[in-house]
């Protein structure tokens, strides 16, 4: 028995790096997971993988920017299993779509704005998507993934860092606004994680070089953040919400 044995959990940007990582984790404690991604080839991967495994699973082509599309995720989702029981709002500029490392003279406004749409606005969407459901059922969870920068504060990413302190703010509204519907919404916010398959000899000495701020002193892998998702979306954290658990191996303590 797992812990989200019958629970249907979408995970948006899943078909790549942590997501990936989210999608196995909930599959393997019996969930029935929606791979939602902009690259719907990755969510099919992913999906087949998981289907292989004997868990249930949907792929989806879905830009979280768009409104449309998350409509189109949550009502695809509803005809397949029938319920909504977690969301993870994981998708993100970042990793998968880089974006620029600069001060903030020198970034665009049309990266400014590419990123808070995907980053911040995605999240908005997906959850504005989910939640008729969630509130019929009485129940739900949704996971948004901030990062352990929009607590520290971090140079030459202000766009990324402010729409990661933007989706803590919005995980504290929203927890109060659907409360009372059976509905826990929380964030996580996780440390430099080492996502990419191949990593470039800079990306890996970036990672080791956060090594020396953590008090458990090693890089951080996607499989480091799954269990306290796995947590979020189970009954054990029905009595938690609007929190922000930082998940860094002790960078950021707070």
């Amino acid at each position: 028995m797992g812990q989200l044995d019958g629970r249907v959990a979408i995970v948006t940007g899943g078909g790549h790096g942590i997501g990936k990582a989210y999608c196995e984790g909930l599959a393997a404690e019996g969930a029935a997971v929606v791979v939602a991604d902009v690259d719907g080839a990755a969510a099919r991967t992913v999906a087949d993988a998981i289907a292989k495994s004997g868990a249930a699973a949907l792929a989806l082509g879905t830009d979280v920017a768009d409104e449309r599309s998350t409509r189109a995720m949550a009502a695809a989702t509803l005809e397949r299993f029938g319920h909504i029981d977690v969301l993870v709002n994981n998708a993100a500029v970042f990793a998968t779509i880089p974006i620029s490392r600069a001060p903030i003279e020198e970034i665009s406004v049309d990266e400014w704005d590419k990123v808070m749409a995907v980053n911040l606005r995605g999240v908005f969407l997906a959850s504005r998507a989910v939640l008729p459901a969630m509130k019929a059922q009485r129940s739900g969870k949704i996971i948004n993934i901030s990062s352990g920068t929009a607590l520290s504060g971090s140079p030459t990413r202000i766009h990324y860092v402010t729409s990661k302190g933007g989706v803590i703010s919005f995980t504290r509204t929203l927890a109060r606004e659907v409360g009372s519907f059976g509905i826990n919404v929380n964030a996580i916010a996780p440390g430099s994680t080492l996502s990419e398959a191949d990593p470039t000899p800079e990306i890996l000495a970036q990672r080791q070089r956060r090594v020396e701020d953590r008090a458990i002193p090693r890089v951080q892998l996607p499989a480091d953040l799954v269990g306290t998702v796995v947590f979020l979306a189970s009954p054990a954290s029905d009595f938690i919400t609007g929190q922000t658990l930082v998940v860094d191996g002790g960078a950021v303590m707070h």
